[in-house]
């Protein structure tokens, strides 16, 4: 049987997140970094929007394709360096995806509207741009989280909790919600001081 369209698409993302030269251990496996935060994107998508269409699919699962081919240190080291660095990198996972897209013979039309979501065009006002963004912040939350908040200060986690917490939607906060049990104490602490204070 002939893999849909997205399976296609699914698997030349997997291919060209191979490279990544970062590796996480998952069940016992030594795995590309890029691959396992594809897959974690697809597997919160669909639990954050069951009925997602193909084309969010698609474009969650491209979030951070080849992302380590443009190290932060290739921009300055402060916020305008930042500010540059995401927005090239927003750039570049949009010209990869619809690279693949096109292979595959996905429409012109579709191509330029999974764009837009691995851009996160328009959140807050764009439902699925949105659950990009969300998914993006639960992937943090649940896998990166508690690695980040042991490597910097408390005010440090609060100011990026709340950061995060202010361009999720209510459907991504209540699965937020749902990991914060899961965190070390200090976190979980830390995590409900940001979001009172976002929530103000």
């Amino acid at each position: 049987m002939t893999p849909s369209r997205l399976d296609q698409t699914y698997a030349l993302i997997d291919a060209a997140n191979a490279d990544d030269p970062t590796k996480v251990m998952v069940d016992g496996v030594e795995r590309p970094y890029a691959q396992v935060y594809g897959e974690r994107m697809t597997a919160r998508l669909a639990k954050l929007v069951p009925d997602a269409s193909d084309i969010l699919k698609a474009a969650a699962r491209a979030q951070h394709i080849r992302r380590f081919d443009v190290p932060r240190a290739s921009y300055p080291m402060d916020k305008p360096g930042y500010h540059a660095w995401r927005n090239a990198l927003k750039v570049r996972h949009g010209e990869l995806l619809a690279e693949i897209m096109r292979k595959v013979g996905w429409s012109e039309e579709d191509v330029v509207r999974a764009g837009q979501l691995v851009r996160k065009e328009r959140i807050k006002r764009d439902p699925e741009a949105q659950a990009v963004e969300d998914c993006a912040s639960l992937v943090f939350l649940e896998f990166e989280y508690a690695e980040f908040g042991a490597k910097h200060a408390d005010d440090k986690v609060v100011d990026i909790v709340a950061k995060t917490w202010a361009k999720m939607s209510e459907s991504g906060h209540a699965q937020a919600l749902e990991l914060v049990p899961l965190l070390p104490e200090r976190l979980q602490t830390l995590t409900v001081r940001a979001v009172t204070g976002a929530a103000a």
